[in-house]
């Protein structure tokens, strides 16, 4: 089988933060930006690699998802516990350098774990968890 991953699935709930995070903190790409206000559909991806992207979301937009599900979804991204995402770079420290100066929200500067990875966390501005490690 030849099978790649294309694209995952990160929610939003301020579409403008989202951009200016991924785009300026990350450097990725804007690939697309469709909707309007709130409502937005938001492809991102890192430069050079345009067959991997993130689709950040807006989560009200399911239709089926209930009004419970829906405070449940929202009470859990504020607490940074619904959404995640692991990246890799080749410079750990400079990357968390930009990424520290422009994030709302740093949870683990880069340390080294004993499970032997070296790695930081961020929230991005919804609360998802997006971890960096550095890549050996």
């Amino acid at each position: 089988m030849d099978i790649t991953i294309h694209t995952s699935v990160l929610p939003h709930d301020d579409p403008d933060a989202s951009v200016a995070f991924y785009r300026d903190a990350l450097g990725f790409e804007v690939r697309s930006d469709v909707g309007q206000g709130r409502m937005r559909w938001i492809t991102v991806g890192p430069a050079g690699q345009p067959d991997t992207s993130i689709l950040l979301a807006p989560p009200a937009a399911d239709p089926g998802v209930t009004e419970d599900e829906h405070r449940t979804i929202t009470e859990m991204m504020a607490k940074g516990t619904y959404g995640w995402i692991l990246l890799a770079t080749r410079d750990l420290d400079a990357t968390f350098e930009k990424v520290q100066a422009r994030t709302t929200e740093v949870v683990q500067e880069p340390t080294e774990q004993p499970y032997g990875i070296r790695d930081c966390a961020v929230r991005d501005p919804a609360g998802n968890m997006v971890r960096i490690q550095e890549l050996r």
